[in-house]
């Protein structure tokens, strides 16, 4: 009831012992909450018989007596229901232990509230309880004619924490914790497992977008078949760099890895200004292509154009790392139909 008050539905507002259920694990859920606008209409009706007025008996006066101000009962209201759902579990005898009244009757006594002559409330009688006085005075506290003098529900669990004292634990009640800390651990858990499985679909989505064209990514992660595609117009770039091998031959392993990479992540920066597709680097060769997998009519030869240009720029202020004295050199070759460009 605390967690369910701080949620968004801030009310159970239907709160009574049948829609208190124990789990096949042993531990007691309450259901039928959230369902104001349902539980109202039915409400509405004219009902006249014995079952209608009975489950209105976990009702607070208050809600008994304008019950259209407060449509979807009130955090009070829980309270006062509680108090009548822990008599039930002490008495054993229902909501109004052994009186032998009708429901409609004890309705309208709790509706009129205080007795004029003896200024008393009509509430299930304690007289007949066999219980610890801070239980009686609890559940009297939460049987309270006005609303605010009510506790909340965090009061009532430290009021009722010494029930627990001097009870020695057994086999079943170690069990019992046991279950219900798995229960209560078990949404926290699924939540993580969640965020983990959600983590790695998104490094499997990117992996995917790296190595293939968006739409055919998409294909594959819905579990379709990519059927292959001819294009009748597009236009392929390739570099390479002048001098790489001699380059490769004087530097070592991880000098040449930190050069390509600092080359290619300005290449991808540069690339990202036009329509084209990276295909892929092998060593110090550099494929893009235009026109596919989305065709852009004309303009594939001019998006290559306009990028190869824009590449050949960022390589005359580009500076290797391990050779800050040498300047570097891109070979380019465009392919568009049947002609041939070559760039240096």
């Amino acid at each position: 009831m605390i967690f369910l008050h701080d949620s968004d539905l801030k009310v159970h507002g239907n709160l009574k012992s049948s829609n208190c259920v124990v789990t096949s694990r042993w531990v007691l859920q309450i259901t039928d909450y959230g369902l104001g606008e349902l539980t109202t209409a039915a409400e509405n009706e004219i009902f006249l018989n014995y079952d209608h007025y009975r489950k209105l008996l976990w009702r607070a006066p208050e809600l008994l007596r304008q019950p259209s101000l407060y449509p979807k009962g009130t955090q009070r209201g829980d309270v006062y229901a509680f108090a009548i759902i822990l008599y039930e579990i002490i008495l054993r005898k229902g909501p109004y232990g052994q009186l032998h009244l009708p429901a409609e009757e004890i309705i309208m006594r709790v509706k009129e509230g205080a007795d004029k002559l003896s200024g008393k409330v009509f509430r299930p009688p304690l007289d007949d309880l066999d219980i610890q006085d801070y239980v009686l005075q609890t559940i009297a506290d939460c049987w309270a004619e006005n609303p605010d003098h009510r506790p909340d529900f965090r009061h009532i669990k430290e009021k009722l924490k010494r029930m627990k004292e001097g009870m020695t634990s057994n086999i079943m009640d170690n069990m019992m914790d046991m279950m219900e800390r798995y229960a209560n651990n078990l949404e926290d858990l699924v939540d993580e497992r969640t965020a983990q499985l959600v983590e790695e679909q998104n490094k499997t989505e990117a992996l995917l977008h790296r190595m293939l064209p968006k739409s055919v990514a998409e294909q594959l992660m819905r579990g379709e078949a990519v059927i292959p595609e001819s294009f009748d117009a597009v236009t392929i770039y390739f570099s390479d760099i002048v001098g790489f091998t001699e380059m490769s031959a004087t530097s070592t392993p991880m000098e040449v890895v930190t050069f390509l990479n600092d080359l290619y992540t300005v290449f991808d920066s540069i690339i990202g200004n036009y329509d084209v597709y990276k295909v892929e680097t092998i060593g110090d060769a550099y494929m893009v292509v235009s026109g596919l997998p989305i065709r852009n009519g004309n303009h594939h030869a001019a998006e290559i154009s306009s990028m190869a240009l824009d590449l050949l720029e960022a390589v005359k202020t580009f500076k290797i790392r391990h050779k800050p004295g040498q300047s570097l050199m891109l070979r380019i070759g465009i392919h568009s139909g049947k002609k041939n460009l070559v760039l240096e």
